[in-house]
């Protein structure tokens, strides 16, 4: 039996969902993670990881080998950030246009009030605008983008189906583009809405328009690659989130967005490279850290990715990925009860975590406790009866437990 614990940011589409940083820098939407599940599995985050928030990625396979293949799970699979403002100036998405306008005092208010994290003021400021410019459609972009952060949605693919909130903020949207059809930064919003509410192929459709309207635009490029990974387009992903890393260089989720593309393509050693980038720029982040662990787990180079993993454990102690994948690492140097303690400690943090149930069932069955391993296992295929991991490792399993007992 094999270990098939997979990198999250590069999963099989017939198993698991995919957890990418989702990288938002219109106010209200600071970096925060995605997670996006190709067609085949239902959608993570959208009340999604229902399914075990088992977010591990996978070059595209299928059947047995896909359940067999050794890839460690990626152990960026993080607590889903709420919106947070940013700096709309700096990040071009401002709605006052210095231009002399009749509210551009007010949206410029609003801008500065947002990026203060003050919603209340923000919300006065652009309803301020709205009432001096009632065609202006700034103002209602603003007001959406208020509605959004006060409630605090989760920046995740499908975080919130049919949520009213949101909704509301996509009328408010709707209403923009109804008075100016060619206004960009309502097309950007509209997309971001679509995502939080699961609506990618929609979304995909708003990007497309964003770009068109604003080429320079990383965050247009970034959105539309998360919703062509939502999608199973992995390829078409890679080359918005390419465009985006180029058009915001030195930022780190942009690049991990890009190596989670890439091993998604089985492009282990350009993840790699890229990863690696991400890491030196962000040192603390525990989510680019434990990503260049994964993908030295994935070239079967545990020592160095243990370095890796730990530290992000030690950045982010609360997320289990990262601890089954040193699981993971310590199994692949020999050190398997070590493995299993790891294994048990990421369960701890998080039951649902499908991968480190299998992980756990394998490491029991080379202990010979195959009560144990099974039972393991069964959890891991109670939380996603169609993973073929559990599957086939239940079944070599139970073969492996017939044949022992045939023997004299």
């Amino acid at each position: 039996m094999k270990v098939v614990d997979r990198f999250q940011r590069v999963r099989s589409s017939l198993v698991s969902a995919v957890g990418i940083a989702w990288v938002l820098a219109a106010p209200g939407c600071a970096p925060a993670e995605l997670e996006a599940s190709p067609p085949q599995v239902s959608p993570a985050s959208a009340g999604g990881q229902a399914k075990g928030r088992d977010s591990t990625p996978h070059p595209q396979t299928n059947g047995k080998e896909a359940a067999r293949a050794q890839v460690p799970k990626n152990a960026a699979d993080p607590p889903t950030k709420v919106a947070q403002p940013t700096d709309t100036q700096a990040s071009g998405e401002a709605l006052a246009r210095n231009d002399n306008g009749i509210a551009d005092p007010e949206l410029s208010q609003g801008d500065q009030a947002f990026a203060a994290e003050d919603w209340r003021l923000a919300g006065r400021a652009y309803e301020a605008a709205r009432r001096k410019a009632p065609a202006d459609p700034a103002a209602y972009v603003g007001l959406a983008r208020v509605r959004l952060a006060q409630k605090q949605l989760p920046l995740s693919f499908a975080a919130a189906p049919g949520d009213r909130v949101a909704q509301a903020a996509l009328a408010l949207v709707d209403h923009a583009l109804a008075l100016d059809s060619s206004y960009g930064l309502a097309q950007l919003e509209r997309g971001r809405i679509l995502l939080i509410l699961g609506e990618a192929r929609l979304a995909i459709e708003s990007f497309a328009k964003a770009q068109q309207l604003l080429p320079r635009s990383a965050e247009a490029y970034g959105g539309m690659g998360i919703a062509r990974l939502a999608t199973g387009a992995v390829k078409e992903a890679l080359l918005g989130f390419k465009e985006a890393a180029r058009l915001d260089p030195g930022n780190a989720a942009r690049l991990g967005n890009l190596g989670t593309a890439h091993l998604m393509l089985g492009e282990v050693p350009e993840a790699l490279q890229v990863y690696r980038e991400a890491a030196q720029l962000a040192p603390e982040d525990a989510r680019a850290q434990g990503d260049v662990g994964t993908a030295l787990l994935a070239l079967n180079q545990p020592a160095e990715a243990l370095i890796f993993l730990e530290k992000a454990h030690h950045l982010a102690p609360e997320r289990a990925t990262f601890l089954s994948n040193i699981g993971y690492a310590k199994e692949l140097q020999g050190q398997l009860a070590l493995a299993i303690v790891s294994y048990q400690q990421a369960l701890a943090l998080d039951p649902k975590l499908a991968s480190a149930w299998i992980n756990l069932g394998v490491a029991l069955s080379h202990q010979q406790k195959f009560a144990e391993a099974e039972a393991a296992l069964k959890r891991a295929l109670a939380l996603d009866p169609t993973d073929p991991r559990a599957k086939v490792n239940l079944e070599e399993l139970r073969e492996l437990v017939r044949t022992q007992a045939q023997k004299p």
